[in-house]
């Protein structure tokens, strides 16, 4: 199968081949005795000195480029700023220009109040009434007016009265909502903690089993220990090996200077009995083993059991705080449209 080579790869094999060129074409100038007339590789301090060169009007192109754009932003920023003032002069200009038309001090309602020339005015011969340019309709006209006043004063009235029921309504609705939420907020907290407290009992009587299953284990081993070391003792008291006698008679014993040593019978049987006491150590050796290798099981079991309850638990905890999330996300939208 064929290596697929990369963009990467290639310009990385160009850039050492670039470089084991150079290093070779070194190698000649500097191990030419025809080339070489100083003791050093001018050539390449020629190049090093252009490249740094290159690269000081390159750094000097970039500052003036970045100077360029400093003054045209400052030029850009003072053209902007004199037009911004311009406007704002042309509209002083204008509203003073319109006030000065159209908002003259003795065409608002009240100037009759506050005209300056009033008792000037009121100096001179008074008009009589019914005379030509008598405002008779003076009295009709108020009473229109306190008129269109007092419906108008109804209509606040009632626009208040209804923006305050549309008041009480929102905030009523508002409080239902938050009883509402704060009812869910409840109900989830009773949900953990019922799952917890459930969760600590589960854990609880998984432990007092474990913790049983070891002690009654335990207790088994120390029996079958206790058993076996008598069996051992009894063997060793009755046996042939302390009694010296094979008919197994008591208080006949073997005189050291008569004693010539185990018969062939007593050999066999001290084999045998070795044999039996090295298979019974095996056996009790795998079952130790086995034993060992069940207590690992448990262990693992347990420590899987408490893994899958840790997770189930960071679960149900991200759940909560995402139902949270949204019951405080509504409450914003709420308070957001009031």
């Amino acid at each position: 199968m064929s290596r697929i080579q990369l963009p990467s790869d290639r310009i990385a094999a160009a850039h050492l081949d670039r470089r084991r060129n150079r290093e070779l074409q070194r190698q000649d100038r500097i191990f030419n005795a025809k080339v070489r007339t100083i003791g050093i590789d001018k050539d390449a301090l020629d190049h090093q000195v252009k490249e740094k060169r290159n690269n000081e009007e390159a750094e000097a192109k970039a500052l003036k480029e970045y100077a360029d754009d400093l003054i045209r932003s400052d030029r850009t920023a003072c053209i902007l700023e004199q037009r911004q003032k311009e406007d704002q002069r042309l509209l002083d200009e204008a509203i003073v220009r319109f006030r000065h038309q159209f908002q003259q001090p003795a065409s608002r309602r009240e100037f009759d109040l506050n005209d300056p020339e009033l008792l000037k005015k009121q100096d001179g011969v008074r008009i009589l009434s019914g005379l030509p340019g008598e405002d008779l309709a003076s009295g009709d006209r108020t009473r229109r007016q306190r008129e269109q006043l007092r419906d108008w004063f109804i209509q606040q009235q009632q626009e208040l009265a209804q923006a305050r029921e549309l008041q009480k309504l929102e905030d009523q609705q508002y409080d239902r909502s938050r009883v509402a939420l704060d009812n869910r907020a409840l109900k989830l907290q009773r949900m953990e903690e019922d799952f917890k407290r459930a969760t600590a009992i589960a854990v609880k009587e998984f432990n007092q089993a474990l913790a049983a299953e070891v002690s009654e284990r335990q207790e088994r081993e120390r029996r079958e220990t206790e058993e076996n070391n008598l069996v051992d003792v009894l063997n060793q008291l009755q046996g042939e090996l302390l009694s010296e006698n094979p008919q197994r008679v008591p208080g006949l014993r073997v005189r050291r200077d008569c004693y010539k040593g185990l018969t062939p019978q007593q050999l066999m049987h001290y084999t045998n009995y070795q044999q039996q006491q090295a298979e019974e150590k095996k056996r009790v050796r795998v079952r130790q083993q086995e034993e060992k290798l069940q207590q690992d099981r448990e262990r693992l079991a347990t420590a899987r059991a408490a893994l899958l309850q840790e997770r189930r638990q960071a679960r149900i905890s991200k759940e909560l705080r995402r139902a949270l999330d949204n019951t405080n996300s509504q409450l914003a939208q709420i308070q957001r449209a009031q």
